[in-house]
């Protein structure tokens, strides 16, 4: 669900591109920023399973399976990133352990496994039904939820408005959401998960790793 997430021929052409500087960047500095953060929140994951939902082209779940996990799925809304999230598997020599699938995650849902680690990366701002997706990934995790989305401010909800009058008057598909943090983490709770950490980077972004009890 990374980048725009239409499905015209523009918003497809965008993601293209998008992806090979993802990759380009991924290639030249491995990950960074909130992304590392995520990965440092799955602490160990040695023969863990990893779930990555809208990772674009995989940059954590290719972090995670350096870091020793066993397996990996991505569920991606926008097919565009297939191509150089291939090669980057291909290159690593680990296409046989990471399952690609493009789809909307919240409709598939009941198609794919559980997972030991579930990873929403900049994701839930992008998804309208905030109850839907995050129960549903909650659902999904076996043993932790790790997402990152909007700080809760008054500033950030107004500056998603002004983005999203500007997308409008664009005539694009896409809306971002600066959905509250409280409700991202009562939803996971009503799932069965606890808040174990909250982490900001800078103004805008905030990561949090949610557990299961007894995991």
């Amino acid at each position: 669900m990374a980048g725009c997430c239409t499905q015209s021929e523009y918003g497809r052409l965008f993601n293209r591109r998008v992806a090979a500087k993802d990759g380009q960047r991924y290639r030249k500095r491995g990950i960074t920023g909130t992304a590392r953060t995520l990965a440092v929140l799955a602490g160990d994951v040695r023969g863990a399973s990893v779930l990555d939902i809208g990772g674009g082209v995989g940059a954590i779940e290719l972090e995670l399976l350096g870091a020793g996990a066993e397996r990996a799925t991505s569920v991606e809304l926008s097919g565009a990133y297939e191509t150089e999230a291939g090669k980057l598997l291909a290159e690593r020599g680990i296409a046989g352990r990471v399952d690609r699938r493009v789809g909307d995650f919240v409709a598939d849902g009941e198609s794919i496994d559980r997972h030991d680690v579930v990873v929403l990366h900049r994701v839930v701002c992008c998804y309208p039904d905030v109850d839907a997706l995050v129960g549903e990934a909650a659902d999904h995790a076996q043993r932790l939820l790790l997402l990152t989305y909007p700080q809760d401010r008054p500033l950030i909800r107004a500056g998603v408005r002004v983005v999203n009058l500007f997308l409008r008057l664009s005539r694009c598909g896409f809306r971002t959401y600066a959905h509250r943090v409280e409700t991202i983490v009562a939803v996971a709770a009503e799932h069965g998960l606890t808040l174990e950490t909250r982490e900001r980077a800078g103004f805008l972004w905030e990561s949090a790793a949610l557990s299961r009890a007894g995991s």
